[in-house]
């Protein structure tokens, strides 16, 4: 079955999908994960606009008021992985690993390096320098911009959550938070270093996606498995996705 192979990493490029949706796909590839029923999977998509707390993040780095998020429809969920106020939205290269860390023996300090050299090599691939900043976890250019976020959970030896590469998307909507809960911290994306202006736009997520996913496999050491853009088509990869979660459901009925 695809993606039960223990020593790999199996990569889905899903597209553009709606943060509560990816957010409940990752609960359940976890719970599978964990239950020894599936191998590690790299999801990469892009989400609609949507702002995220972690667990112990303040909702006063929320700049904007809820007048105008509901008019806007941009919701403000709070969740459980690290970090602070984080923007996501199109345009944006997000990646969530679900990753046994426990079986690979790799500690959570290592992980994240791993995670910043995936940035670090995929904004080189594309003509981009970036690299990580010393005490501050993510990507950065010129050691003030960030181009990239790490916000990740680990449950039970398991990996979820994960990356925030900008794109194509569109600076402006960060001032809508402190981004990772700092007033003075400056975004910028790759179309902005690069000199280019554009709508945020999926096809340059795309892009980046099939730049990331092998970059994390160098990183951590592992082959990756599936399917990557320009060859992978989001609907059928969903459709191959929920196909491997069906296999063991009932397995796990009894684990939830």
């Amino acid at each position: 079955m695809r993606g039960c192979h223990d020593a790999d990493l199996t990569a889905w490029w899903l597209g553009r999908v709606p943060y509560r949706e990816a957010w409940d796909l990752q609960h359940r590839l976890v719970l599978a994960r964990r239950e020894g029923v599936i191998g590690d999977q790299l999801l990469l998509l892009e989400h609609e606009p949507v702002l995220t707390l972690g667990r112990r993040g303040d909702p006063a780095h929320v700049r904007a008021g809820r007048e105008e998020l509901a008019a806007r429809g941009i919701e403000v969920i709070q969740i459980e992985r690290g970090g602070d106020a984080t923007y996501h939205g199109p345009g944006q290269l997000t990646a969530y690993p679900i990753i046994g860390l426990g079986e690979r023996q790799l500690g959570v300090r290592p992980f994240v390096r791993a995670l910043e050299e995936a940035l670090s090599a995929t904004c080189a691939a594309i003509g981009v320098a970036a690299g990580p900043v010393e005490d501050q976890p993510g990507c950065w250019c010129g050691g003030r911009r960030k181009i990239g976020a790490i916000g990740i959970r680990v449950e039970r030896g398991i990996s979820y959550h994960g990356v925030a590469l900008n794109v194509s998307v569109r600076l402006s909507d960060f001032g809508l938070i402190d981004a990772c809960g700092m007033a003075a911290v400056e975004s910028t994306s790759i179309d902005r270093e690069l000199g280019r202006v554009a709508e945020p736009s999926t096809e340059s997520v795309a892009r980046a996606a099939a730049e990331l996913a092998p970059a994390l496999g160098r990183a951590l050491g592992v082959p990756i498995l599936g399917s990557l853009p320009p060859d992978a088509a989001p609907p059928v990869e969903r459709r191959r996705l929920e196909a491997m979660l069906a296999v063991p459901s009932a397995l796990l009925v009894g684990a939830r």
